[in-house]
C-alpha cells in the first residue's frame, strides 16, 4: 500500500512539474545568418534573472555544428526550432534578421504554441517571399558590396573587410578581430526558399518589431516597408545600434525584449 501510493505521489508531481514547465514563461531565440547561438550569450543572464526559461537555438551548419551544406535546407532549420519548442506552450519566439523567415514559418506549422513573434532586425516575409527576393528590394544595405558567393560548396559570405561595416559597425573596436576570425560562410540553400504562410495560421500569432536604426545589413528603410506590407505588428521599438545590438548593447536589448514580452 505505501508503495502504490509512493508511486502516486511521484506521478503527480511528475505531472505537476510537466505542467509548469509546459506554461512556463519561455523565451526562444534564433541567431541570423552567419552567426550562431553565441550570438545571444550576453543577453540571456537578463532574461532569466526575470524568471524565464531561456532557449537558445544553434540552426545546423552554424557554430560548432558540423552539419554538411548539402544536407541543410530551410525546413531543417524550421524542425531544428520546433524540436527545441518540444511541448512547450505560451512561447515567445525571437528571431534575428535571416530567423525572421524561420520564425514565421514556424508559426505557420505550430501556431497553438507561441504567444507571440519577435522580429529583432529581421526579415518580415509575406507568404511565398524568401530571404533574397526581399533582400533584393534593400537599396540602402551594404551586403551587396561585400558578398561573396560559392556555387561549388553552396554558400556564402562576406568580404573579410566589409564584416564589421555590415554587422557591427557600433561594437566595441577591442573585439573587432574576434568578430572578423569567428565569421563562417552561410548555407545557401535556405536563403532562397520561399515561405509558406496562411492568415489563418502565422496570421493568428501576435507579432512585434524591434527596428536597429544603423543598421547595415537589412536596413532600417526595408525593416519599415517590411512592417508595413506585413500589417499585423502589434508592437514597434527602436534600438540605435547596427545590426547586431546583442553585441554593441545587449543591456538595452534585453529590455526591450522583456518590455515586448509583456
Amino acid at each position: 500500500m505505501k508503495t502504490a501510493i509512493l508511486i502516486m505521489a511521484m506521478s503527480v508531481i511528475g505531472f505537476t512539474t510537466q505542467a509548469q514547465n509546459k506554461n512556463s514563461k519561455t523565451i526562444v531565440l534564433v541567431h541570423g545568418a552567419w552567426s550562431d547561438a553565441t550570438a545571444w550569450q550576453a543577453v540571456t543572464p537578463a532574461l532569466k534573472a526575470k524568471g524565464y526559461e531561456v532557449i537558445v537555438v544553434n540552426l545546423p551548419g552554424h557554430g560548432n555544428d558540423a552539419t554538411s551544406f548539402a544536407n541543410i535546407n530551410f525546413q531543417s532549420y524550421v524542425d531544428v526550432v520546433k524540436n527545441a519548442i518540444g511541448d512547450r506552450k505560451n512561447v515567445i519566439l525571437v528571431g534575428h534578421s535571416m530567423a525572421g523567415l524561420v520564425i514565421s514559418q514556424v508559426a505557420e506549422e505550430i501556431p497553438g504554441q507561441l504567444k507571440e513573434l519577435v522580429y529583432l532586425a529581421a526579415y518580415l516575409p509575406k507568404n511565398g517571399e524568401s530571404l533574397l527576393s526581399l533582400a533584393k528590394q534593400d537599396a540602402d544595405s551594404h551586403v551587396g558590396k561585400y558578398l561573396q558567393i560559392d556555387q561549388n560548396t553552396g554558400s556564402a559570405t562576406i568580404a573579410k573587410d566589409g564584416i564589421i561595416d555590415v554587422f557591427a559597425a557600433d561594437a566595441p573596436a577591442q573585439i573587432d578581430d574576434a568578430i572578423i576570425n569567428s565569421f563562417k560562410a552561410e548555407p545557401l540553400a535556405p536563403l532562397a526558399t520561399p515561405v509558406t504562410l496562411t492568415d489563418e495560421k502565422f496570421g493568428s500569432v501576435k507579432k512585434v518589431y524591434i527596428h536597429t536604426v544603423n543598421d547595415h545589413a537589412v536596413s532600417l528603410s526595408l525593416q519599415q516597408t517590411m512592417v508595413k506590407n506585413n500589417g499585423h505588428i502589434s508592437k514597434e521599438y527602436s534600438l540605435s545600434s547596427s545590426h547586431t545590438p546583442f553585441i554593441s548593447m545587449p543591456d538595452k536589448l534585453a529590455a526591450t525584449l522583456l518590455t515586448a514580452s509583456k
